[in-house]
């Protein structure tokens, strides 16, 4: 037999079209080559299966060689195979119609090309100068077929010397590509691609160290593993099995995975998988795309937005569904019905296993409450349902390390923590040690304080705020503790306006001058044994730039000085002292006497050092008027 013609497409050239348009992507034609090769395998042992093929199946492993002398790179099976009738149907005839309006259409999504059409195996010369077919059928009747193209619409067929059911594909690779000669290139994509098949790849021989070198011994290099933890009945696997395929997926990880869910859902999608959640010790430790997206065990992306919601994103593990095809473009994630039904499956599921650890043991929910945070409060700022969900089982943390749910945590604090509006006031830390004091104050008044420390707790207390109803979140040094929680409005200061400004310009004058930094000088009537000099920073400002620094569209915060208020307490005696003697000096003697009040001086830099902004010169200025003190 011999036959020669034009491959049936409906453009005059599709070959250029392949390498233009999949040149940014160019490794995945070994994935496509690979994955017919299984998908012809596969079907061998189905019609084995049911008696339409009587033979011996013998190895099923498919093949993959490089021959360095004659540039080739060869991808074997034991499948089906192919009679000449076949392959002008499935090889010269692709169905291609429309294919300029769909070009013209999906001209920027190269991925949309390759399998929109069946053109799996066309993708093998964006890295050949020529392909070739030899096959043979399963049907012992039909005699072997060799089929070859140099990369124009013309081919040749001709009868093969082929004794073996199954397929070869051989690709001369050209000079452009040599890459794809080097057994480490081919093995690497083989291990990112195929790895989870339902076949073995063999890749070349196995080596061994010996006299000083590697040598190849007699054993096939098998590169994937053919019965992946996640195909697996969850009822028959153990905690080792999990941990143990997570190691599998990142071997790099030296923390085990906190907890895991297996999906396993046949309808009205078909999805299973492993996801994982990760250990995670500070935001420095969180990684975006280690989600694994594979379709019938063939891996197709690890950028997996759109197929899950966002948040989970932050997430470890494997996704597999047929229901999403091999070569997936954006606009088709955008509009599938089953991706969004698979995402927000994902999503109940995520929401359920994190409810069923916390109502069946809660005392290790709250152990890993602080890895789970993060991501539980990511989830609940991006998703409306997750946030209904997670409401029942998302923790506060104080500043004794307790934990409680919203519920009960405005249960403890209602009865003591409501200003003169009715308002519930919850008091927060950033950071335990720097806010010590207010801390300590906050307590002895009978109050008590979160510790907000994650990096998107500034976002989560904003969306509380909206939530729940005559909330707020201010934290716990943004006022004195006398005012923080405003009971009533006895607040006068008795000082006259002349008073008043001979204390500002006191005060003002011996402020230091830092970068960025503006600070206010407010008087307010404390307990005479209140400390002098406060100073706090306005919970709305201070809350601005920090959401400045994570969120687009708020840099105008960021840029903005950060505003102090250097609150006085006219009822403490030196502050009354101060009174007494700046009263009706000028704006000059006044800036002179304040200048040569040492008492002055230390007791703003005493402020200033109890919330952590004295540094440098003023710092060492002030450990000397210690010292000079003794």
């Amino acid at each position: 037999m011999q036959k020669e013609g034009q491959i049936g497409v409906t453009t005059e050239n599709i070959f250029p079209i392949i390498k233009k348009f999949l040149y940014s992507d160019q490794e995945i034609f070994l994935r496509e080559v690979v994955s017919n090769a299984v998908d012809a395998t596969q079907k061998l042992k189905t019609y084995a299966s049911k008696g339409d093929f009587t033979g011996e199946l013998g190895d099923l492993s498919v093949r993959v060689s490089i021959d360095p002398k004659a540039k080739t790179l060869t991808v074997s099976d034991r499948g089906i195979g192919m009679t000449a009738e076949e392959v002008d149907k499935y090889i010269n005839q692709i169905a291609f119609s429309s294919a300029n309006d769909f070009l013209e259409k999906y001209k920027d999504d190269p991925n949309a090309i390759i399998g929109h059409f069946g053109l799996g195996f066309y993708s093998s010369f964006m890295v050949s100068t020529k392909v070739e077919i030899i096959t043979k059928s399963h049907n012992s009747d039909s005699p072997a077929v060799k089929w070859s193209s140099d990369g124009t619409v013309e081919y040749k067929m001709t009868t093969a010397d082929k004794s073996d059911r199954g397929t070869d594909i051989i690709m001369y690779i050209d000079s452009e590509h040599k890459e794809f000669l080097e057994k480490d290139r081919i093995e690497s994509i083989l291990k990112k691609h195929c790895r989870f098949l339902p076949v073995p790849i063999v890749s070349g021989k196995k080596q061994e160290w010996k006299d000083g070198k590697y040598v190849e011994t007699e054993e096939d290099n098998v590169i994937n593993n053919t019965e992946p933890l996640w195909k697996k009945a969850p009822a028959g696997l153990k905690d080792e099995d999990y941990t143990s395929f997570y190691h599998q997926l990142y071997p790099m990880s030296m923390d085990e995975p906190m907890f895991w869910i297996h999906l396993n859902v046949d309808y009205p999608f078909n999805l299973t998988g492993i996801l994982y959640f990760p250990r995670v010790k500070s935001n420095l430790d969180l990684q975006r795309n280690k989600i694994q997206l594979y379709s019938n065990q063939v891996f197709v992306t690890d950028s997996v937005e759109g197929i899950v919601p966002e948040f989970l994103t932050l997430l470890h593990g494997v996704i597999d569904s047929p229901d999403i095809p091999l070569n997936v473009s954006r606009s088709y994630l955008q509009s599938d019905s089953n991706v969004k039904k698979i995402s927000s499956h994902i999503t109940k599921k995520v929401s359920d296993k994190l409810n069923e650890i916390f109502k069946n043991d809660r005392s290790q929910f709250e152990e890993k409450w602080d890895s789970l945070k993060m991501f539980v409060e990511y989830g609940m700022l991006t998703e409306e349902k997750f946030y209904d969900r997670a409401a029942k089982y998302c923790l506060l943390k104080n500043t004794d390390d307790k934990y409680f749910t919203l519920d009960e945590y405005k249960s403890l604090i209602e009865s003591n923590q409501k200003d003169k509006n009715d308002t519930l006031i919850y008091l927060y830390a950033s950071n335990k040690v720097d806010q010590f004091a207010p801390i300590d104050e906050a307590k002895q008044k009978g109050y008590d304080v979160l510790l907000l420390d994650g990096p998107l707790d500034v976002h989560w207390i904003g969306l509380l705020e909206q939530k729940i109803e005559k909330t707020r979140f201010i934290r716990v040094d943004s006022e004195t503790i006398d005012h923080i929680i405003e009971k009533d409005d006895n607040s006068s200061i008795d000082l006259s306006d002349s008073q008043k400004e001979a204390l500002n310009e006191a005060f003002t004058s011996q402020i230091p001058k830092l970068d960025k930094t503006n600070f206010t000088v407010e008087f307010k009537t404390l307990d005479e044994t209140a400390r002098p000099v406060q100073i706090t920073q306005n919970e709305f400002s201070r809350r601005m730039k920090e959401m400045s620094a994570m969120q687009q569209g708020m840099a105008m915060y960021g840029e903005m000085p950060d505003m102090y208020q250097v609150i006085v307490n006219v009822n403490h005696p030196f502050v009354k002292q101060l009174v007494t003697e700046t009263e009706g000096k000028e704006k000059d003697s006044i800036a002179t006497y304040a200048e040569e009040n040492s008492k002055l001086k230390q007791v703003i830099d005493l402020a200033l050092l109890s919330s952590g902004m004295l540094r440098g010169e003023e710092l060492n200025n002030f450990v000397k008027r210690g010292f000079e003190t003794i």
